[in-house]
């Protein structure tokens, strides 16, 4: 998978990172939050190893606590953007920063697990043309997007304090 590099050569760390992540370059921090550092993986998608909308890949170490799970995810092909990265798309911002990967490994995998294995069974592309749109509202003009776990469906995410808002017919919290 094809990215631009957004770290200082030789950094090491654990495999999740935030927008102030001492290991990123100043091009690196501006990269990881627009999204920019995504695009390169448009060669991927050209050459037919990933396509537009799919589960993203994750660290074989996070895999290794749920392979059965991630056996179902892997019957489809990888993409450039999903329904979790959807869900997640502040995720950095989120993570406890005292305990990224624990945080992650407790809270955040295993609903991205739910999601993908939702997205790989009921796969469709009318379902892959909303989660190109969702994205495009997410990324391009900076709105957090609620996914339900069980049907897919997406909403503007309340701001907080607000009541609900409602998309697409449907209402979610």
């Amino acid at each position: 998978m094809l990215k631009f590099r957004k770290m200082h050569d030789g950094a090491s760390g654990p495999a999740l990172a935030s927008w102030d992540d001492e290991r990123l370059t100043r091009i690196g921090a501006f990269l990881a939050q627009t999204k920019l550092d995504e695009i390169p993986q448009l060669w991927n998608v050209l050459l037919g190893q990933m396509s537009l909308v799919g589960p993203r890949p994750e660290d074989p170490a996070f895999i290794s606590l749920h392979p059965a799970e991630f056996a179902v995810i892997h019957t489809v092909s990888p993409g450039m953007t999903g329904l979790s990265q959807i869900a997640f798309a502040r995720e950095a911002s989120v993570l406890d920063p005292e305990d990224r990967v624990g945080h992650y490994v407790r809270q955040i995998l295993p609903q991205k697990v739910q999601i993908d294995q939702f997205y790989a069974l009921q796969r469709s592309f009318a379902m892959d043309l909303r989660v190109l749109g969702w994205t495009a509202l997410a990324v391009l003009l900076r709105r957090e997007v609620a996914v339900h776990r069980q049907t897919g469906s997406m909403s503007l995410r309340a701001p907080r304090g607000e009541s609900p808002t409602v998309a697409l017919g449907r209402t979610e919290a």
